[in-house]
């Protein structure tokens, strides 16, 4: 089971910030152009960062908590899950604060003019 912590932390990752895009109509998965323009940057460097680290011996990984599929140059595939996962993560969690922000400035807008006069 050890060996599999990663990536169900990953899924789990997933599962708590998903209800987000129906909650609180983030949007992320409905515009994939826009979520792989925002992913494929950040992806591509950190596997490369990360291959180079592994290559160069600057750190490596624990076999005892990775499950051993890995890609070129030695990087477990929870690397590149993890790449890929936190990123959309963090960006459903941006779009969904952005979103209930959005909202309530514009519920309070009428309110802001009455103030201001």
């Amino acid at each position: 089971m050890d060996r599999y912590q990663y990536l169900i932390l990953m899924g789990l990752c997933v599962l708590v910030t998903l209800p987000l895009e129906f909650l609180f109509g983030a949007r992320v998965w409905r515009r994939p152009r826009r979520l792989l323009v925002a992913l494929v940057p950040t992806v591509a460097v950190f596997t490369v960062w990360d291959m180079a680290a592994v290559a160069r011996d600057h750190w490596t990984y624990n076999p005892r908590f990775v499950t051993g599929w890995e890609l070129p140059f030695d990087l477990p595939i929870e690397e590149l899950v993890f790449f890929i996962v936190i990123p959309m993560c963090g960006l459903l969690t941006y779009e969904a604060v952005r979103r209930v922000f959005c909202e309530r400035d514009q519920l309070l807008a009428p309110f802001k003019r009455l103030v201001r006069r």
